[in-house]
């Protein structure tokens, strides 16, 4: 019989027997110390193990995910729509609208008048592809995006919007994407986390971000992601206290070692072993973030590339030059968030300044990934968790409006790794606001995703409560027209 099989059924035994008459609190106890008992990790034939490689060959070895928390705008930036030139300050006719379901914050409005892009949009590459003057850096790059245009979800308010496209579920609770792939596919380098997440902020952010968006979820805690400070130690408690040195701080982490693994051994628990391995890679931190997060060596041309911001840790252009520097260093999936994209009132404002933090930056991970050799297996992703309405909420001004949330279509790019470059996918109405061919759900976007990434979907799976869960849940498809 397998050892680690064996273990479980002694461990199950010596608690049923030892620790409860009635044997009820006995399978309450085993299952707190060991959910695994009660998952596929219990056993080892089902076939939802961690992959540890790819399914099949893979275009990206990696995921540096741009999310624009808040939902851009996507008639402003990337899904130019000349008629509404003629259609401004007009009614939403309600054959378009169709009866949707509307937030609280435009649900009793009684007219929702249509409004028109304030900024002018122009040609640019040899794809010809239509780009607003808000994104004079992302126009440069064009030829190297794949634009999808028809991106859509069903939820209409941030926490389940952005809950939704990170965890494929609107409630809380499962593993967000980093998550399935560091579990998949496991790390490259054993002296960085395989998940990292960085948040820069705009000039207004009042949008609140929740740690379980980089969380595991029900999958052991080390695939969860670690949150990079922008100030201080980029990860609590990295330095030694005063008075600790690193042999001191060695011996320690031994004798913990030493501690956990007795745990381990009585009791059997998947966790007791993650607490050792992060102890171990915090330990290994203290040599390797420090080193990541020194920008000094890079070349003046690389900085200027980037923006004035560049040095500033905690600014999306920091942030971007990192997400470069870590993705060098085999970090799986890196997620960046750049809060303020809420726009609900004064958008040509607000929308101003959030392309001016996040457009030249943006564009130069690209650029920089491209010079590098890099471009081709690391998937650049930028995007929100849903997009704006049409129609003004609230009374329509002639240069300030804003507009709420809307998930019936918006605008995602993808960049390198196995992203056909140079295209625009799917087709919106004239008002921006239905998709007319070529939907794609946030689980077929997800789906895309993995398939990058080597993995089928349908295939990364973890039992947990008797039922097999993956990213995608039950549903999506591989986008492959948008594929290379």
């Amino acid at each position: 019989m397998d050892p680690l099989h064996e273990q479980r059924l002694l461990m199950t035994r010596r608690h049923f027997f030892g620790r409860t008459a009635t044997g009820i609190g006995a399978l309450a106890l085993g299952s707190l110390l060991n959910p695994a008992l009660f998952s596929a990790m219990a056993d080892e034939s089902d076939g939802n193990l961690p992959l540890g490689k790819p399914h099949f060959p893979p275009k990206a070895k990696r995921v540096i995910y741009l999310f624009m928390a808040g939902g851009p705008a996507q008639m402003d930036m990337l899904d130019y729509k000349p008629t509404l030139e003629k259609l401004h300050g007009t009614e939403l006719p309600a054959s378009v609208r169709m009866g949707q379901r509307l937030t609280g914050m435009t649900s009793g409005q009684s007219s929702f008048p249509v409004v028109k892009s304030l900024f002018k949009f122009s040609q640019h590459g040899k794809s010809g592809t239509y780009v607003s003057e808000l994104l004079p850096s992302i126009s440069e790059i064009v030829d190297d995006i794949c634009i999808v245009k028809t991106v859509n979800t069903e939820a209409i308010n941030h926490d389940p919007a952005i809950t939704f496209i990170q965890t494929g579920f609107q409630q809380p609770g499962r593993p967000c994407m980093g998550s399935w792939l560091s579990y998949g596919l496991g790390s490259e380098n054993k002296n960085l986390p395989a998940f990292i997440v960085m948040i820069s902020n705009g000039k207004e952010s009042d949008q609140p971000l929740y740690t379980r968006l980089w969380g595991s979820g029900f999958l052991p805690s080390e695939h969860q992601g670690v949150n990079f400070r922008s100030t201080g130690d980029p990860v609590l408690y990295l330095s030694n206290p005063p008075g600790i040195t690193n042999s001191t701080r060695r011996r320690m982490l031994d004798g913990l070692a030493k501690l956990n693994t007795k745990q381990y051994q009585a009791f059997a628990d998947p966790e007791i072993n993650t607490r050792i391995s992060q102890y171990e890679m915090a330990y290994r931190m203290q040599t390797s973030v420090p080193d990541l997060v020194d920008v000094s060596k890079e070349s003046q041309s690389t900085l200027d590339m980037y923006g004035s911001d560049v040095k500033k840790p905690g600014t999306f252009a920091y942030n971007c030059l990192l997400a470069r520097r870590m993705a060098e260093r085999g970090v799986r999936f890196i997620q960046l968030y750049h809060r303020g994209w809420d726009q609900h009132n004064n958008l040509p404002k607000r929308i101003k300044e959030q392309c001016k933090d996040t457009d030249q930056a943006s564009a130069a991970l690209v650029k920089d990934l491209k010079q590098r050799g890099m471009l081709d297996d690391t998937l650049v992703i930028w995007g929100g968790e849903f997009g704006r309405t049409v129609y003004s909420q609230g009374k329509l001004e002639k240069d300030n409006y804003g507009r709420d949330h809307h998930g019936r279509c918006f605008t995602v790019w993808m960049a390198g790794g196995g992203a056909k470059p140079g295209i625009s996918y799917g087709t919106t109405d004239d008002f921006c606001y239905n998709v007319v061919e070529n939907p794609v759900h946030i689980h077929d976007l997800n789906a895309t995703i993995l398939h990058c990434m080597g993995i089928n979907h349908e295939k990364l799976t973890y039992r947990f409560q008797g039922r097999d869960f993956r990213l995608t849940d039950v549903h999506g498809e591989v986008v492959k027209p948008i594929l290379t």
